[in-house]
């Protein structure tokens, strides 16, 4: 039952505890309205700002060049886009508000006191603003979006072509950045054939340099990517990445036991002991989750995996604690990074990236019957130990490669599968291949950040991963219920 008050413009609601409530009525005061908009409109105004000042630091003065500044100033201004069609568009437009409107408990309706739509919100159809009591009063209900099967299909692939078209420019932009400023000339004139037989010197950087760096961070982001998709999925745990079966341990465990027993400096001689290390360690863990017979459960291999990578890493420790030559070799391998590392590092673990991709691959179908539970998918003729077997070997030869290639760069296999889930939901078939696309973007994009984060020096992409990747996590963890695994 609902009295109005003509002259209060407020109206009183009986809920059904027989308890009144008074309900304003009409438009939200204009003080709310105001605090709102200022909110929105600094979510745009903040990576504008943001890439004004790198633009401004790449000045000529400073050793940067235009190439950088268009890389930085388009890529500053595509984020701006993105944030107003997310919160102008499918915020305000299906929900009713906008990150402004809903910390000052605002909606935005149309004439007829429903929703937008994300197309007449962007357009900026006529509106009214009102608090989201009077609106929740009224009947005002969000968009639910109810995704038919071609509808659902139509995003993945309309996902999977914007994530390969980003790609694709981050690659330029990736060989275009760097510490020495290069005109598109001089790039083009690098990445083109015919060769010259006495090549300049921004052809040697960038076929010598930064070619080869930028396809070891694709390979790199593709390997994690889909190893975080693959342990998720067969740990059944939102929280777990490539490293909780002991791969970035056992790898930093052998890379310091070759450097103090065996005199290795070198990094082509790390890969290979730290891929030794973290196939021998998943190995390992495999086998304890395995003891008992029958095939390993998601959470015996997590225990598993935490108790060897344990153990592994007090023999670090104490090592690395009583060698001051193996620390000073080991710190600069431990922070992760792609800068230095070119095909001579790329090429001998090309063949384990290329099996753990098609194992990933392979794996998908079992994974989205695994998803059902051992139970139903043992009655329905899955072999669940074969296919824990083939993640398992799948995930052991990416970490490992990526971790050997690379050093341990965390956060990628965890945060990306919640991300390409976002837009593909929980079939596997899909969802490994977008983790692979997301992977790759996310390490290039650090990496590239990275470069000029402190010219003319740089930041190891390890570390940037972890600056801005873990906040932008946070954030889509309180923005939005993860998927049950």
């Amino acid at each position: 039952m609902r009295l109005s008050d003509l002259a209060s413009g407020e109206a009183v609601t009986a809920r059904a505890d027989h308890t009144r409530v008074q309900v304003p009525r009409g438009s939200a005061p204009v003080p709310l309205r105001v605090a709102a908009a200022i909110v929105d409109l600094a979510l745009v105004a903040l990576p504008v700002l943001v890439g004004a000042l790198v633009v401004h630091s790449l000045r000529d003065a400073n050793g940067g060049g235009v190439v950088d500044r268009i890389v930085f100033g388009g890529f500053a201004l595509a984020v701006a886009i993105a944030v107003l069609v997310w919160n102008r568009g499918f915020a305000e437009g299906r929900r009713g508000a906008s990150t402004g409107m809903t910390w000052f408990g605002l909606i935005a309706r149309g004439p007829d006191g429903l929703p937008l739509g994300v197309r007449r919100s962007l357009l900026f159809a006529q509106r009214q603003v009102v608090r989201r009591a009077t609106a929740l009063d009224e009947g005002f209900a969000e968009i639910e979006v109810d995704l038919t099967p071609a509808k659902l299909r139509l995003r993945r692939i309309a996902g999977v072509v914007v994530l390969l078209v980003i790609l694709a420019v981050l690659l330029l932009a990736s060989v275009a950045v760097g510490s020495r400023p290069l005109s598109f000339g001089e790039i083009w004139h690098g990445l083109l054939p015919p060769y010259d037989t006495t090549p300049t010197e921004a052809d040697l950087i960038v076929r010598e340099l930064r070619t080869p760096r930028t396809l070891l961070g694709l390979v790199t982001g593709i390997a994690l990517g889909l190893a975080g998709g693959l342990i998720q999925g067969h740990t059944r745990n939102p929280l777990a990445d490539p490293g909780i079966l002991g791969v970035s341990a056992g790898a930093a465990c052998a890379v310091v036991l070759a450097i103090t027993f065996l005199g290795v400096t070198s990094a082509i001689g790390y890969i290979w002991f730290a891929l030794a290390g973290a196939l021998i360690t998943s190995v390992a863990v495999f086998g304890l989750s395995s003891v008992g017979g029958g095939s390993p459960s998601p959470v015996s291999l997590v225990l598993g995996g935490a108790a060897v990578a344990a153990f592994l890493s007090a023999v670090t420790s104490a090592v690395v604690l009583f060698d001051q030559t193996t620390l000073d070799a080991y710190r600069f391998w431990i922070v992760g990074s792609v800068a230095g590392r070119g095909l001579e590092i790329l090429v001998p673990l090309l063949p384990f990236f290329a099996l753990g991709i098609v194992l990933a691959l392979v794996n998908a179908p079992g994974l989205n019957v695994l998803s059902l539970g051992e139970e139903v998918a043992r009655s329905l003729g899955t072999s669940v130990a074969l296919n824990r077997i083939l993640g398992i070997t799948a995930i052991t030869l990416l970490a490992g490669a990526a971790t050997a290639a690379c050093g341990p760069i965390a956060f990628i296999g965890l945060a990306v599968p919640h991300i390409a889930r976002a837009f593909t939901g929980p079939d596997y078939r899909w969802l490994l291949p977008c983790s692979a696309l997301v992977g790759a973007v996310m390490l290039i994009v650090c990496d590239i950040l990275g470069r000029v984060a402190a010219r003319p020096g740089e930041l190891q992409v390890g570390i940037v991963l972890a600056l801005v990747g873990s906040p932008f996590f946070i954030a889509l963890v309180r923005r939005r219920k993860l998927v049950t695994l």
